[in-house]
């Protein structure tokens, strides 16, 4: 860590409840001299969880940050990389998926009474809370943008089977079902197999056959 290495939270004594927050870094050795500049290189726990639905960084996992912090006229300038293990389940077989994100930031944090803080919207940039910058949103909008809406365990997963929910990647080859169409099952449950004895499968999709028997369907 730089000479000048910021640290979480405050320095001494308590910190205020906004600012105990494990994003939350302490820029006071900064100053406000434009072109001071450190690093922090450290690891935390998130106490929410990061992510989207199908997938994100547990709640309590590890966060990486290394990041660079550079006063700037405007405020403070953060620059660098936030990575995490992630855990989810892929959407189409529900088996759980693993794997690891990293988002890059470039964020300006802008000092209070600062032309860019008096001339801007809340949503439109960060702002500097006493001598504090907190990463939170920005990680957590950067993190949900990353990470895919519908994370799979592979590229080909076939996914479930449509009738009993089986994962047909496990499934025996050939694996389909028999519908008998509704409206014959009667005479079915009557007489028996009407047909030639034959089973129409998954491979055949769609339709119904003259005997009153629904094409398979996986």
């Amino acid at each position: 860590m730089a000479e000048n290495a910021v640290t979480p939270g405050s320095r001494s004594g308590a910190a205020p409840a906004h600012a105990r927050g494990p994003f939350v870094l302490d820029i006071r050795s900064l100053g406000r001299r434009p072109g001071t500049m450190t690093e922090v290189h450290q690891t935390v726990r998130t106490p929410e969880r990061l992510g989207v639905e199908m997938i994100g960084i547990p709640a309590d996992s590890e966060v990486d940050l290394d990041l660079r912090l550079e006063s700037v006229s405007e405020g403070v300038l953060i620059t660098g990389t936030v990575c995490g293990e992630t855990q989810g389940q892929c959407a189409r077989c529900l088996e759980p998926v693993d794997g690891t994100v990293t988002v890059f930031l470039t964020e300006l944090y802008a000092y209070p009474n600062s032309e860019t803080e008096q001339t801007s919207d809340d949503d439109e940039v960060h702002r500097i809370v006493d001598d504090r910058v907190d990463l939170e949103q920005a990680i957590i909008d950067a993190v949900a943008l990353e990470l895919p809406m519908s994370p799979l365990c592979r590229e080909d997963c076939p996914g479930l089977c449509s009738v009993c929910g089986v994962p047909l990647d496990g499934a025996e080859s050939g694996h389909g079902h028999e519908l008998i169409d509704p409206r014959w099952a009667g005479l079915v449950d009557k007489f028996g197999d009407l047909g030639d004895g034959t089973t129409t499968t998954s491979s055949d999709q769609g339709g119904s056959d003259d005997r009153g028997r629904t094409r398979g369907v996986q």
